[in-house]
């Protein structure tokens, strides 16, 4: 299998405080990695590091080989390959549904008009929001909002998605829309890497199961590993906290 992603002893320090501190992954082409752990752990500042939203102390990220925080690297080209859906939606107020996806794949990857309706359009059926390209963001749920923006991140045509706590924003009763979306592209081989607390989708979706905690990832395994029989006490003690079933 392809490595898509290998980060290798990442370390990132806000002044005196260590947010990760030495954190290695492999990633392969096709695989979804699911990060779990306490609020404070650095699965999100790790995330960010993968497309240059955060800058590391030490360490090295390759995507396809390339080392992405070498001063050489071109961050938007990187960030046309990786794109990445955030807790809150931040749409253009002003803007269309359909102006909001399609502005970027405009002025960037240089599409026609006509060409980026036609990937917008796509991409709003592939999210069940084919009736809403006219519609403005103050007329959508917020669970509509956040579809539009995977449609957003979609229609650069991303070789991998990076989705930093998707649903945490959302009413509960929205959360099931996005997270449907969410796996439908898994099951379609997009390579993911989502921190999220939403565990039975992370049971469900996940080939790699991530447990961040103090800024290690302390433990990793399959679903079945991590869920069902984890071998550090600090996995286990924060399940039995969370879902409350080891």
């Amino acid at each position: 299998m392809t490595e898509k992603l290998v980060a290798s002893r990442i370390r990132k320090a806000y002044g005196q405080h260590q947010v990760l501190k030495g954190v290695s992954l492999a990633v392969h082409t096709n695989d979804v990695v699911v990060m779990i752990g306490p609020s404070g752990s650095g699965k999100s500042t790790f995330l960010r590091t993968l497309n240059g939203l955060e800058t590391i102390d030490q360490g090295q990220i390759l995507i396809d080989q390339q080392d992405i925080h070498a001063k050489s690297s071109n961050m938007n080209q990187i960030r046309e390959k990786v794109g990445m859906v955030f807790q809150h939606f931040n749409l253009f107020p002003h803007l269309t549904v359909l102006d909001n996806i399609t502005m970027a794949a405009i002025q960037t990857k240089h599409f026609t008009p006509q060409e980026a309706k036609d990937h917008a359009i796509h991409y709003l059926e592939l999210v069940g929001l084919a009736n809403k390209q006219d519609s403005y963001p103050a007329q959508l749920s917020g669970g509509q909002k956040q579809r539009v923006a995977i449609a957003r991140a979609l229609e650069m045509e991303p070789e991998m998605m990076l989705f930093d706590e998707p649903t945490s924003a959302l009413d509960p009763e929205m959360v099931g829309d996005v997270l449907n979306v969410m796996h439908q592209l898994a099951q379609n081989g997009m390579t993911m890497l989502i921190v999220t607390h939403e565990m039975g989708f992370a049971e469900a979706v996940a080939d790699k199961v991530l447990f961040f905690d103090e800024g290690y990832i302390q433990e990793q395994g399959t679903p079945q590993q991590i869920f069902k029989h984890p071998a550090n006490p600090r996995t286990k003690a924060f399940l039995n906290k969370v879902i409350n079933v080891i």
